[in-house]
Parts: structure tokens; C-alpha cells; sequence
């Protein structure tokens, strides 16, 4: 099952890190965003790649052009062409597929575009922003029992704010930016048919405002409750805080080894 990542958007609300790459290229404890998702899936049993390019592609494309050797020990022979890389890396069998799928093309739009790389076999997607300690292989087998078109996964985003507990003029609870207790989003984390390829309207489709709704109208799109972790990196102060919870040894959506 291939997993397909949108990775081509303009990441405005992040101009701080994309005005020189792309969002899913912003580190997080020294690896872009984007590998951290990788591994999420791989985790799981998923490796096979496809994602989708558009704003500074060429930074995703150059990234893995050179990871054998940015990640790699190796031995350079000046003056030939003599190169011995040694050792090996956690990301051994992984197969990238780099899909140029526009500049301005919305996320429905990348989606169709990568039809010939996925065929008709159930697929797997999701955005290049966002991190969670999601069971993408439950997802998949509750999207498989579900047998409908599609499958988004809901989260409970954090709240901004921290939150108070009050009684009689005293605080009981005080929590820094919990998770907020009410009230599903989208997370991503979608499963699905090849048959929305056929519901997609186009370059400016969006998911969000197009092909789910539409999905939805038609009883076709299932949702996978997840109770867990999940952030995503919108903006200069969750990049910050998704780095903090890494150096700190509590990225809860490291679900590798």
C-alpha cells in the first residue's frame, strides 16, 4: 500500500523557515518534518512513497538525490571517481517516488495527478505538517472493514490557551495547552479506493472543500477516532514546540525504534 504525501503547498503561516524551502523540510531536532513522517509509516510496514512536489520541490528532490551520502560514512578517492560508502542507515528498502504536481495546484488537484504512481489499489495519504503516533496499520484495517470510498482520521488538537480549574475563588487544575476534551478535526491520516480519483474536480480541488464533502454527501467517507498525539506545524511556535518535546525526549509520535 503506497503513502502518499502532499508536500507542495506555500506554507504562508510559516514564512520564518519557507521562505527559503519548503514546510515539510522544517527540522524538527535536525531531520525535516517530512522524514519524521516517513518513519511514522514505515514504522507501521508502510515504505513505499509517493509525494507530492510543488512550492521549492527541488529542496525535497536534492534531499533524497543525496541522502545515501548525507546520511552515510563513505570514502572519496581525489582526483577519480573512486567512492566507497560504508555503513548503513535506518531508512534502508524505503522507495521514494518524487511527483512534480504544480506550483499552484490544490491539495485534490496533487492527488489526482498521482494516479499513475498509485494505480487501483487502496493508497494511503496524508499532509507533510503534521506528526501523531497514529496505528496506520489499525487505520487501514478498520477503512478495510469499513468498505466505503474513504477514511479520515479525527483528532483532538491541543488547545491554544492553557486551562484553569475553578472552585470557591481557588485554582484546582492548572494545565498548559491541554488537549481539549470536545470537538473532532480533520488530522489526515486518510485512507483511500482509487475510486475517488473519479470525484476529484480537477487542479483546484481542494480535499477539505471538495472531495470530502463530497464523500460525505454520498456515505462514502468513514472516520478513524484517534485519541493520541497529533499536532501539526502551522506555524514558528509550534515548529518550536515540536522541537522542545524532541530535545527533551518526549516526541510522542516517535513510534520508531
Amino acid at each position: 500500500m503506497k503513502v502518499v504525501i502532499l508536500a507542495g503547498g506555500l506554507g504562508t503561516r510559516l514564512r520564518e523557515e519557507t521562505e527559503f524551502r519548503p514546510k515539510p523540510m522544517v527540522e524538527i531536532g535536525g531531520r525535516p518534518i517530512l522524514w519524521h513522517i516517513m518513519k511514522i509509516y514505515a514504522a507501521h510496514g508502510f515504505s513505499d512513497f509517493v509525494i507530492c512536489l510543488g512550492y521549492k520541490g527541488d529542496v525535497i528532490r536534492d534531499y533524497f538525490l543525496n541522502y545515501e551520502l548525507r546520511n552515510r560514512d563513505f570514502t572519496v578517492t581525489l582526483g577519480s571517481r573512486d567512492l566507497q560508502v560504508h555503513d548503513s542507515h535506518g531508512e534502508s528498502g524505503w522507495r521514494v517516488t518524487l511527483a512534480e504536481t504544480g506550483q499552484s495546484t490544490m491539495t485534490g488537484g496533487r492527488i489526482r495527478k498521482i494516479r499513475p504512481y498509485v494505480g487501483d489499489s487502496t493508497f494511503l495519504v496524508t499532509y507533510g505538517d503534521g506528526v501523531a503516533n497514529v496505528d496506520v496499520a489499525r487505520l487501514a484495517a478498520f477503512h478495510s472493514q469499513q468498505r466505503r470510498l474513504a477514511t479520515v482520521t479525527a483528532v483532538r488538537p491541543s488547545s491554544r490557551y492553557g486551562e484553569l480549574g475553578i472552585r470557591d475563588g481557588a485554582v484546582t487544575l492548572f494545565q498548559e495547552k491541554p488537549q481539549v476534551t470536545s470537538g473532532w478535526i480533520n488530522g489526515g491520516f486518510f485512507v483511500f479506493e482509487p475510486g475517488v480519483f473519479d470525484l476529484i474536480e480537477g487542479e483546484d480541488d481542494t480535499l477539505e472543500t471538495g472531495l470530502l464533502p463530497r464523500l460525505a454527501a454520498r456515505n462514502q467517507l468513514s472516520v478513524y477516532q484517534h485519541e493520541g498525539f497529533w499536532q501539526c506545524m502551522d506555524t514558528y511556535r509550534e515548529a518550536q514546540q515540536l522541537n522542545a518535546m524532541w530535545d527533551a525526549g518526549s516526541a510522542l509520535w516517535k513510534v520508531w525504534n
